[in-house]
């Protein structure tokens, strides 16, 4: 959420940034408007108010002649209270909501584009495998190795859903392993988060009111199924106003993640790519509001995600992510691309992005720095690893002439010293 007192006081700069996102100028005319009536009607209903309270009060000194005529202008303004009332609730309804869908300032050091065409390659990293032998794609590799059961587990659970089994599922929780530890040694408190939810957390995180049609909802329970631990843990603190010497506060967020997958019919719907569940390991930031330090902050989650990809042994290349597509939260966004084999180009891992104070005016996580002043925390995240998505490039990467696939070196301990995994492994 932005701070509607700098719209009112730098709009045309507001209209200039959010316009670069795409934003309509009108709507933020639109929000002042509201803005400027809710506070005239606030100003016209407290002049009621205490009109009608001095009315109220003289009833009881007036006299039998004049105690009608209070009453009855007493009973009049009472009404006029009443519907300014009325009035004002439902302006303030509109502006609430006019106000979380307002997107986040982008960074003025991000890429103005209208979609992903314009987004900026800053650098690649790793050789992309060349195979003197005929590749096979993951799901190739599965079926050689009996490594799933893609087929059966549709038949229970329905399309984009998996069951992968033997070495395949000992790699994917060694992957979350290895990364766990690699956030650990970076200071990160490791932390396992439920995947359920109540509403407040979603606008909170700016899942809602974008995004409705993307999630699982479970009216029963009146609760939602969770897309990424970021969602929980950026409303774990929320309330709070801490101190400048409790920050920066790093988690490294595990949980089974669920996602409808609405919007992207006919995208990767074979394999591994795009399930509606799959587990998530996250890094959450909550640090000082200083744009230095967030940026700080930022370049650090993305060395880390690069300290992951370089660990499997994955080529890949970082993205800036252009202004155009940046989701609504997002100040500064990087994504990181690994290459797969089997469609021949890069193919997005890893997501990190800069909130600045966004999401914690929307969860009123605020702290109160060494000068005494309150501010609101700036957040950060971005993904430690996901999986299955992340196996597709590491087996196919890493696949041999025999269908066997080899562990990289910094990840044979958490696969109880493998240098290869498949039927024909020795």
């Amino acid at each position: 959420m932005l701070d509607i007192k700098f719209i009112a006081d730098n709009t045309d700069w507001v209209k200039k940034s959010l316009g670069r996102k795409g934003f309509p100028a009108e709507k933020v005319d639109e929000l002042l408007a509201v803005f400027y009536e809710m506070n005239k009607l606030k100003t016209s209903s407290q002049a009621l108010a205490e009109e009608k309270n001095k009315l109220s009060n003289s009833i009881k000194s007036a006299s039998n002649d004049e105690r009608p005529s209070i009453i009855a202008k007493s009973k009049e303004i009472g009404e006029q209270f009443k519907v300014e009332q009325e009035k004002l609730s439902e302006l303030q309804a509109k502006f609430e909501d006019m106000m979380l869908r307002m997107p986040n300032y982008p960074s003025e050091d991000s890429p103005d584009g209208p979609d992903d065409s314009a987004n900026v390659v800053r650098r690649k990293v790793g050789e992309v495998p060349h195979f003197d032998f005929t590749p096979r794609d993951h799901i190739g590799l599965m079926e050689v190795n009996d490594w799933g059961e893609m087929e059966r587990i549709a038949k229970v659970s329905g399309s984009r859903t998996y069951a992968i089994k033997n070495d395949l599922a000992q790699l994917e929780l060694a992957i979350h392993m290895m990364v766990m530890d690699i956030l650990r040694s970076h200071g990160f408190n490791l932390i396992t988060v439920p995947a359920i939810s109540k509403e407040k957390p979603l606008f909170n995180q700016g899942y809602l009111p974008f995004a409705r049609d993307e999630i699982y909802y479970m009216p029963a329970d009146d609760l939602y199924l969770s897309g990424t631990a970021e969602l929980i843990l950026n409303s774990l603190r929320a309330d709070e106003l801490l101190n400048e010497a409790d920050l920066p506060i790093l988690y490294a967020g595990f949980s089974p993640c669920f996602r409808r997958e609405a919007g992207a019919a006919g995208k990767d719907t074979r394999g591994l790519v795009r399930v509606h569940q799959f587990f998530k390991t996250e890094q959450f930031v909550i640090c000082k509001n200083d744009v230095a330090e967030s940026d700080k902050w930022q370049q650090t989650l993305l060395q880390i995600s690069e300290e992951v990809l370089q660990a499997l042994e994955l080529p890949y290349q970082v993205l800036d992510i252009c202004t155009g597509d940046m989701g609504a939260p997002k100040y500064r966004q990087y994504d990181l691309e690994t290459w797969v084999p089997s469609q021949n180009c890069y193919r997005e891992t890893h997501s990190c992005s800069n909130i600045t104070e966004w999401q914690a005016r929307r969860t009123n996580l605020r702290y109160r720095g060494n000068d005494g002043k309150v501010r609101f925390c700036h957040t950060l995240n971005n993904t430690g690893i996901a999986t299955p998505r992340a196996l597709v490039p590491f087996i196919e990467n890493h696949q041999q002439a025999d269908g066997t696939v080899r562990i990289p070196e910094k990840l044979q301990p958490y696969m109880g010293g493998k240098k290869f995994i498949g039927k024909n492994a020795k």
